[in-house]
């Protein structure tokens, strides 16, 4: 996988001493699980934060990817590199576009941890949403085909790819408004008085549409990989994947009209071939023949309030001394500015 936009976390580097493993036992598990690799001849590990440690594995004939748990004691629902196989595992055969997954190794005798390996992709990953290095035509095929891919996601019959005990069916929001308002209390740090608003007003105004499907939680531009024509070739990062609304995962996906100026502005967007918020949706509408009119504006005060609710959980453990980081701190400062944001939104579409 190759940057276009030049980030420091991409590429790989030397492995990290302490995430070193023995390469004759994981030679072993290759020889058995992927046909023809041949012998291993380097392994690097792939540069940034993932919250699961990644490996690039060059044998005689194949490009893999290794995903494992980290060492150390973990949170026990935490790093679930598991999930991430069976997802993708279950995804090969439809519409959305995944590599092939080779096998889920839970012995720990191999590696140290549970890990799973995976075709590498030899693609394009891009990290602005302006792609300030790509012509207008161009820009306009890379968001058709990640809208596409979105929507032919929400689309897959997640009973019949096997993934019916993946997630609770139901109530998604209603779980997810619960789960960071648990979150932001346990984690306040300062009284937020559009944060107080927002907890009583979601419970009682989530749209009476509930449906459910698998949601990928953090489908990024930077999640995908693209081939030279412009196609998303492959979707990574799993993680935060389960079944839920497909409608929230959407909008999620396209918080970037909201929070960078140039997208926001549909003049900047028509001349240089993004298409504006509006046409984006009916992009997806036209391939799901999904409505997204009617609540639009509540799911977006409802990815403000959970952002904001996922931030001040780094404020917490800020303030707890476990993640006394400048970057953690600049992260927090954001709490107020979505919460706000959340609560101009309310009043403006439903006061």
């Amino acid at each position: 996988m190759k940057t276009v936009d030049g980030d420091i976390f991409s590429g790989t580097k030397a492995v990290d001493e302490k995430l070193k493993f023995d390469s004759l036992k994981l030679q072993a598990w290759i020889d058995e699980y992927v046909p023809g690799a041949g012998k291993i001849k380097t392994i690097e590990q792939f540069k940034g934060g993932q919250s699961n440690p990644t490996y690039k594995i060059v044998t005689e004939s194949k490009n893999l990817v290794l995903r494992r748990k980290p060492p150390g004691k973990l949170l026990p629902s935490a790093h679930a590199v598991d999930r991430e196989y069976k997802v993708m595992t279950a995804l090969q055969e439809t519409k959305v576009p995944v590599p092939v997954t080779y096998g889920l190794c839970e012995d720990e005798e191999v590696i140290g941890t549970p890990f799973f390996v995976m075709d590498f992709l030899d693609g394009n990953i891009y990290w602005d949403l302006l792609l300030d290095n790509k012509s207008p035509a161009e820009r306009m095929e890379i968001y058709a085909s990640k809208n596409n891919v979105i929507a032919h996601l929400h689309m897959v019959d997640y009973e019949s790819v096997g993934l019916s005990d993946y997630g609770k069916p139901g109530n998604y929001i209603a779980r997810q408004v619960s789960r960071w308002t648990k979150q932001y209390l346990a984690s306040e740090t300062q009284n937020i008085p559009a944060m107080n608003n927002l907890i009583d007003w979601l419970p009682q105004n989530i749209p009476d549409e509930d449906e459910t499907s698998i949601v990928h939680g953090d489908y990024r531009l930077d999640n995908m990989v693209f081939n030279t024509s412009n196609n998303v070739m492959g979707v990574l990062d799993w993680e935060l994947s389960t079944l839920g609304h497909p409608i929230a995962d959407f909008n999620y996906h396209c918080m970037g009209w909201r929070n960078i100026p140039e997208l926001a502005d549909e003049k900047f967007c028509k001349e240089n071939g993004i298409p504006t918020e509006k046409k984006y949706r009916n992009m997806y509408s036209k391939i799901t023949g999904k409505n997204l009119d009617e609540h639009w504006e509540f799911y977006t005060i409802f990815n403000f309030f959970k952002l904001a609710g996922i931030l001040q959980g780094i404020m917490g453990r800020v303030r707890d001394g476990t993640a006394a980081s400048k970057h953690a701190e600049d992260r927090g400062d954001q709490v107020v500015p979505l919460a706000d944001a959340a609560w101009d939104l309310v009043e403006k579409n439903y006061k």
